[in-house]
Formats: structure tokens, sequence, C-alpha cells
């Protein structure tokens, strides 16, 4: 089978390919809008192209022949940089181009990536949001031009299923934890730590860690190697398709998020919780992932220690920095 990742050079992106090249039964392509990786794909065996997904000319340089699937996670997210009109030539022309691309080639299959921000009226509550509630976008937010670019790129691969037969996948999630050398983002153009990554380097120093709000309160954590089996497990499925939520087996309270970085991550001293309920509350989230278990088989193998103790192998391993570089690359 012949796979086409875009996005290759993303934290999803990489990590899926990697997963996907264990599994011995792939030819596998890497496409990212970088001009180079570096040489990172091809010490794998993995032929990489840069494409620019907005623009179709630069597809001409992509397989032709016996494409059985793409995975499609290119795209700009609003905590790296907020551009309403690259939202809109990455996620919406984007996926129109790479249908386009399919349609020429004769592929039939197509995973890629939903944002859980479509359900926004659903959030912040304890009940699961299912998997084909009414799509929507919040109405004045940083993720408001992102999520109607995200949704205009359902309903356009809706018509190509309908008028070409493409299956198609589209996985919800929130957050995908995964070690990546870089522990920032961007808010309004400020740079300022991932907040789970700041509290894993308060427990490597045995620092006081504040907890915010009510610590009962939970979310997903799903770690980004279950992403990727996920991923496998819709390449072989030839039943199915349509939405999908990928969340946990079990939502993660906040004290039992700052327990598991203090168990995993303490070095000599041990740091001191400290109760703030003057503090905002952390968001809740939940997504109802039976469909997804049901139809898919999905059955997330790392729990929330378990990705904590492979995180911090990952960090060890260092397996990435080739493409992306050292964590010393980002603290300047």
């Amino acid at each position: 089978m012949k796979i086409v990742v875009f996005g290759a050079t993303g934290g999803i992106g990489a990590y899926t390919l990697l997963h996907l090249l264990e599994q011995g039964k792939y030819e596998l392509v890497a496409v990212g809008h970088r001009k180079s990786d570096n040489g990172f794909f091809e010490s794998k065996g993995i032929p990489y192209y840069s494409v620019d997904i907005a623009d179709y000319k630069t597809f001409d340089c992509l397989p032709k022949e016996d494409v059985f699937a793409v995975v499609n996670l290119a795209g700009v997210l609003p905590a790296i940089k907020y551009d309403p009109r690259l939202f809109v030539s990455s996620f919406t022309m984007g996926q129109l181009n790479v249908l386009e691309y399919m349609r020429e080639v004769g592929c039939k299959k197509i995973i890629f990536a939903q944002t859980p921000a479509d359900l926004w009226y659903l959030q912040n509550t304890t009940e699961p949001m299912p998997a084909d509630a009414q799509r929507s976008f919040p109405p004045s937010t940083d993720h408001s031009i992102y999520t109607i670019a995200k949704n205009a790129a359902i309903d356009i691969t809706q018509y190509y299923k309908t008028t070409f037969g493409i299956q198609w996948y589209a996985l919800r999630f929130f957050n995908v934890y995964m070690f990546n050398p870089n522990p920032f983002y961007h808010v309004d153009g400020i740079k300022r730590w991932i907040s789970f990554r700041l509290l894993i380097e308060k427990a490597k120093k045995g620092e006081d860690i504040e907890v915010w709000g009510d610590p009962t309160r939970s979310k997903e954590m799903v770690y980004v190697k279950d992403v990727a089996q996920l991923i496998s497990q819709c390449i072989e499925d030839n039943e199915h398709g349509g939405m999908y939520n990928v969340g946990s087996l079990h939502q993660v309270t906040l004290e039992e998020q700052i327990d598991g970085i203090i168990e995993v991550f303490t070095r000599d001293k041990r740091s001191k919780k400290i109760y703030r309920p003057d503090k905002p509350d952390a968001l809740f989230n939940h997504l109802d992932i039976s469909k997804t278990v049901e139809e898919l088989g999905y059955s997330p193998k790392y729990s929330y220690l378990d990705w904590l103790k492979d995180f911090e192998n990952e960090e060890k391993n260092e397996r990435f920095n080739k493409l992306w570089g050292k964590v010393e690359d980002f603290h300047n």
C-alpha cells in the first residue's frame, strides 16, 4: 500500500510516519511545506517532497500511480500563527487540492484532522460530545475562521464522497500530547510556555506547582502514538467512514495531571502543590469515543502515566533532532 502523508514535518505527521514505517507493510511518501526535512525521512527510507498545499501546481512532483490512501495533517494552528487567510488557504483550498490529486491518481481514501471547536457549544460540560453532533463554529474567537475553514473542508470532502466515491475519516481531537523540542506556543503573537511543558520543567527543578481552581475538573489527554495507531486502523478499514472523536478511555483531572508529572519528572527535590481556588478553573472537555471504538476498534494503549514515561524516553532519545532541532535551540 502506498500512503501519502501531508503535514509530514509536523508533530502528528512525523510520529504517524514512523509508526506506519514500524508496521512494515506500507510504501510511505512524506509531504511537507518545508523546503527541506534535513534528510530526516530519507534516513528512514521515506522519500520527502516539498509541496505548498494551497498551490496545486506544486503537486506535480507527487506519485501518480498506486496511491492507496492519503493522510492530510497539514495546516497552521491558531496557537502557532493567527492568519485567517492562511487558515482558508491551507485547510479549505488545501483539502480541495488534495482531493483533486486523489481523484486524478485514482486514490479512494483520505484521513484528516478536525477541530473540536466545531462543537464549541457543547464544550465545558461533563457531558461527552457526540461524534456526529451538528457542526458549527465559535462566534467570535481566534478559532472562528479556523473552524469555518475546517468545516468547509469537510463539506467539500462529503461532496467528493458522493460524486467520486471517496472514503473519508475526519478525526476530531483536542490537544494531542507529544514530545517536541519546542516547548512554546503563541497567544495573540505573544510567546508562552505550553502549560504542561512548564509544569514538567517545574517538577524537574522541584519548584512549587500551583493547582488553579477546581482540581477535580477533567480533560482528554490523548497521546500522539495513540492517534498514529488510529490512523493506521483507518487505513485498514474498508467498511466505515465519517466523523470520529479521538479521546481518552478515562479523562484526567487537573490534580491527576499534576501528580503524574511530579511522579515521573521529579529529579532530586519533590515539588509541593499549592492550591489556588481563587484562580480560574480549567475547561472541561469530554469526547464520546463510542463510535470510534465500535467501528474502528480504537483502543488507546497509553494511559496518562504511560505516555508521560514515553514522553520522557522520547526526550532522552532525541529521535527528531534532525527534523526539529534540540531543546536548547528554543530557549534563546
